[in-house]
């Protein structure tokens, strides 16, 4: 047995690397303003690793200690023979390797692969909503159909998925569905995760500051109607919990910005052409599709990726307090998939 299938991952500042988000597409079938621009240019489908590379890929890390994988995109369900990665991946799950194989998705392809992916062991999904109205879902995904995603939901959940949704919480855009979108999860049984916009990417016409709205201010809106209670609960990534008391349900906050998350990060991403970054808000990053291309063998590989992880900073620049997106990466949030 090799040294890297037998020393964990570990980073300069002891953070133990359990968790790996890997996109396997940066295509999407909508346009949200906050992620790409509406006329994008993707990438030559040569340059993105094939499914067998990522499953490959993946496997190498689960060896190497990670113990939760995310599958993003772009929108993941849009990748051509998908669902044959996520049944391989299944097998690290039957071994026990693997505690949690999951996805983000807009929903769209819901209601098409639900069955399937419970199937493939797949437990819980993250859907990106960020509004229940339906001409402002158009607006904020350019070319998304609410009722499909709403049909998608309700698939999973027929499937067996447990459902959250992640809202960007967006100035001037969402601020009066607060209430409206914590009431609906309520109702229909999904948890609910709020994200601060990140300085991610040139958004042409799009201001980041101005669209920015402090999760701060979205908990002191919240506790005017509710009762929140802190919980220690994690799931594995950079959200903290709350409960609402008189409902009982679960909110989520995630805060890159009002309150730096880095002092725990366990994370690290893989884009769909096979580079490694160590943080989201660093522009740092390894190439791992050369090594996984040079040899058969995992050697080169695994010694690509923890180099990598010895170079993971101990966290990210995003700054928005001088009133300018401070920090903001070159790259679009659908490159490194969030």
């Amino acid at each position: 047995m090799t040294r890297a299938t037998t020393v964990p991952l570990i980073d300069p500042f002891a953070r133990a690397i359990t968790y790996l988000r890997v996109s396997v597409t940066d295509r999407c079938d909508f346009r949200c303003v906050y992620c790409m621009t509406e006329n994008m240019q993707f990438l030559p489908k040569r340059e993105l690793l094939t499914l067998e590379e990522l499953d490959r890929l993946c496997s190498a890390f689960v060896r190497m200690g990670v113990r939760k994988l995310r599958i993003t995109g772009g929108e993941p369900l849009v990748r051509r023979n998908i669902l044959t990665f996520f049944q391989g991946m299944s097998r690290h799950l039957e071994s026990g390797a693997l505690e949690e194989l999951t996805l983000t998705t807009n929903g769209s392809q819901l209601a098409r692969f639900a069955g399937d992916l419970y199937a493939a062991g797949v437990r819980r999904v993250n859907v990106s909503l960020d509004t229940l109205d339906e001409e402002k879902f158009a607006r904020v995904t350019r070319w998304g159909r609410l009722a499909q995603v709403l049909k998608g939901i309700e698939a999973a959940q027929a499937a067996g998925l447990r459902v959250k949704l992640n809202a960007v919480a967006l100035k001037g855009f969402n601020e009066d569905e607060l209430f409206t979108l914590t009431e609906w999860c309520h109702t229909h049984d999904c948890d609910l995760t709020w994200i601060e916009v990140m300085p991610m990417g040139d958004m042409g016409e799009e201001d980041r500051v101005g669209q920015y709205w402090a999760l701060s201010d979205v908990r002191c809106q919240l506790a005017q109607n509710y009762t929140l209670t802190e919980l220690s609960e994690r799931t594995g990534g950079p959200a903290r919990y709350v409960q609402l008391e008189e409902t009982g349900q679960k909110i989520g906050f995630i805060t890159p910005l009002t309150h730096n998350f880095c002092e725990s990060c366990n994370r690290v991403r893989v884009t769909c052409t096979g580079e490694l970054y160590m943080c989201l808000g660093q522009e740092d990053r390894a190439d791992l599709r050369a090594p996984l291309r040079a040899s058969e063998s995992d050697g080169q590989l695994e010694d690509a990726i923890r180099a990598a992880i010895d170079r993971k900073p101990k966290g990210h620049d995003f700054d928005y307090s001088r009133n300018e997106a401070g920090g903001q990466m070159t790259r679009h949030m659908s490159h490194t998939g969030g």
